[in-house]
């Protein structure tokens, strides 16, 4: 019989977190918790067996989509106690994106948890925070652009968040259009001293796929050196 694994476990407690990813993100997450990786994420072939294991045992659902040249899995009822997600919502090519850049922060040594829910009109809730030692990065996915009132409400949250002393960091992945825009509210809306404290990274191509080749995020000192850079895959 089959059994779990201490990777194993870490894994599936990152898929709950998670709730949607596909094999690539899989790729990256599993090379965090294994020790003989490199600086990269292991193979394709190492992330679908342990896909092909976990379902097997039943904690994974699976599936390959035709518009995706990857796996998509979630954790079963028996895994989370929650039903399977709806596949074809809206909102699913934004979540596998966030367990992309989740899965990228774990193999750099980070922790994943998700954000506090939002108590008032005044909050905000991210889509992740990634920790590691006293460094708390604040992470927002965004696809699509929001109205310039919006990002007035969620950027003056992310400042007061920082002045707090809770978040030592936000970090933004885009599409290439999205990054102009959220640098320009940036710009318009941070104070100066403020604005160093934010990365605004072009990170994903319009259907939601990792497409950049400009570095880890977490090593960058500097949004500017990161806007626009999408020209290349991983």
């Amino acid at each position: 019989m089959l059994q779990l694994t201490s990777r194993d476990e870490s894994m599936l407690d990152w898929m709950n977190v998670v709730r949607l990813a596909d094999a690539e993100a899989i790729r990256w997450a599993l090379a965090a918790y294994q020790d003989d990786h490199l600086d990269g994420p292991v193979s394709i072939r190492r992330a679908n067996h342990w896909i092909a294991r976990m379902a097997e045992l039943g904690y994974l659902g699976r599936t390959r989509p035709m518009y995706r040249d990857r796996q998509i899995v979630w954790p079963t009822h028996q895994s989370s106690g929650r039903a399977a997600p709806r596949l074809f919502r809206q909102t699913m090519r934004h979540e596998l994106a966030v367990a992309s850049i989740s899965g990228r922060y774990l193999a750099a040594g980070f922790d994943w948890i998700r954000d506090n829910r939002s108590q008032s009109l005044r909050d905000n809730q991210a889509d992740g925070v990634a920790t590691k030692d006293d460094r708390v990065e604040l992470i927002e996915v965004e696809l699509t652009a929001k109205k310039v009132a919006r990002y007035r409400l969620i950027l003056g949250n992310h400042v007061r968040r920082l002045q707090e002393g809770t978040v030592s960091r936000v970090v933004y992945f885009c599409t290439p259009e999205v990054a102009r825009v959220v640098a320009r509210e940036v710009d318009r809306q941070i104070f100066r001293e403020q604005q160093s404290r934010f990365l605004v990274k072009a990170a994903f191509d319009s259907q939601g796929r990792w497409a950049t080749s400009a570095g880890n995020p977490w090593d960058a000192s500097s949004r500017n050196q990161l806007l626009g850079d999408s020209s290349s895959n991983s």
